[in-house]
């Protein structure tokens, strides 16, 4: 789950991370309000979505007074803010963050996240501070400095210092970066979160070290643990269609291209998009119905998969297992006469009782197009396509 920075920093600033004093604001008159309470006259005002890359669409503007808080507010809030994360199509500012301008002396890059060739969470910095991190990584991947944290041992003092040496800093400044690379790590740990991106990190003229930006990403299948993080979720930023799957307990994910995937499992579904990639096709999604697809998840399946108007076919792809085919098959038929699919539908299962599911398909009356193996499936979902 994907949060705003706003609430990122809130977050931060329990665990004493040192941030910007900021506040949310949903309007023109309460940006400038917010700009009253800041220590400083000079404010910076950001849009906030889910995307990086604000500052380069024009979604992050100083302000050196309140006229001009004002204006940039009006300006930017609103708008639709297009960056290299949001796509073509932009986003909606809907939200802001006022905040305190900050006395820049040196800008660096701090992150965490879970390495999973190693299984430990790494702790990166780089002294490309203010960089699109993936750009550095790509052309400077040596600027890039790396510690895999044991997960018996925790995140240890050396470790720390260790980053901070390379990022040049000593004396009070090193201290600052050490504590403040501790308390980034605790609540990483402790929020369990799966992205702590702060870029920049910046080193204040007065030698201290303050998160001027913040990405917060949430494990979800940790949310049991924090249920008072589900009021930080702002639907208006996903995709709708994988808001409404969410409420089925479907796993969807849309792509770009011309055919609906239906499975049961990730991993089938990462092969069948391969498969009909290789077919000539475009899997148009992921959907991912889990161990229990009957009448009702399929049902809602197909009224997601066919909400895209990109979708020209549509492949089933279920290995029955917990789940018996027969009655993933009279499932597809019901939900078929519900829903009333307006393109062709491949149709292919393997596993318990495959053979009684496809007397079942062929017997119910409608034109499905049922396919023995993977390949032979996707073969007949690309010829449906006419590629």
């Amino acid at each position: 789950m994907k949060i705003h920075e706003y609430q990122g920093k809130e977050i931060l600033k329990k665990y004493g991370v040192p941030v910007p004093v900021g506040y949310a604001a949903y309007s023109v008159d309460e940006a400038v309000e917010a700009a009253k309470k800041l220590p400083t006259t000079l404010a910076v005002v950001k849009a906030q979505i889910h995307a990086g890359g604000r500052g380069k669409g024009g979604g992050v503007k100083l302000a050196k007074n309140l006229d001009e808080v004002r204006a940039r507010a009006s300006e930017i809030l609103g708008m639709t803010l297009i960056t290299h994360q949001t796509g073509p199509e932009g986003r909606l500012v809907q939200r802001l963050l006022v905040e305190q301008g900050v006395d820049i002396e040196k800008e660096f890059y701090a992150g965490i996240v879970l390495d999973r060739d190693t299984g430990k969470n790494v702790v990166m910095v780089s002294t490309e501070g203010g960089m699109e991190i993936e750009k550095v990584a790509e052309e400077s991947p040596e600027k890039i400095v790396k510690v895999f944290i044991d997960p018996a041992l925790g995140f240890r003092d050396y470790e720390a210092r260790q980053l901070a040496f390379a990022l040049g800093l000593s004396g009070g400044a090193l201290k600052e970066c050490v504590a403040f690379l501790k308390a980034l790590y605790l609540a990483y740990e402790e929020t369990d979160a799966s992205l702590f991106e702060i870029n920049p990190l910046v080193l204040t003229k007065d030698q201290k070290m303050i998160a001027l930006d913040a990405k917060v990403n949430f494990d979800d299948n940790a949310m049991f643990r924090h249920p008072d993080f589900a009021a930080l979720r702002d639907i208006a930023e996903e995709d709708p269609l994988e808001v409404e799957a969410s409420k089925s307990n479907l796993n969807y994910i849309k792509l770009d291209g011309n055919v609906g995937c239906m499975v049961n499992g990730a991993g089938l579904a990462m092969a069948t998009m391969d498969i009909i990639k290789l077919a000539g096709g475009e899997p148009a999604n992921f959907l991912d119905v889990g161990g229990g697809a009957n009448k009702d998840t399929v049902a809602a399946g197909f009224r997601i998969i066919l909400s895209d108007p990109h979708v020209k076919a549509i492949l089933i792809n279920i290995f029955g297992g917990i789940v018996r085919c027969d009655r993933v098959a009279t499932g597809v038929v019901e939900a078929s006469k519900l829903v009333k699919p307006h393109v062709p539908i491949v149709v292919r299962l393997e596993g318990t009782n495959a053979e009684e599911a496809g007397v079942i398909l062929r017997d119910s009356g409608m034109n499905f197009l049922v396919a023995k193996g993977l390949k032979a499936a996707a073969e007949k979902v690309t010829e449906a396509l006419g590629v």
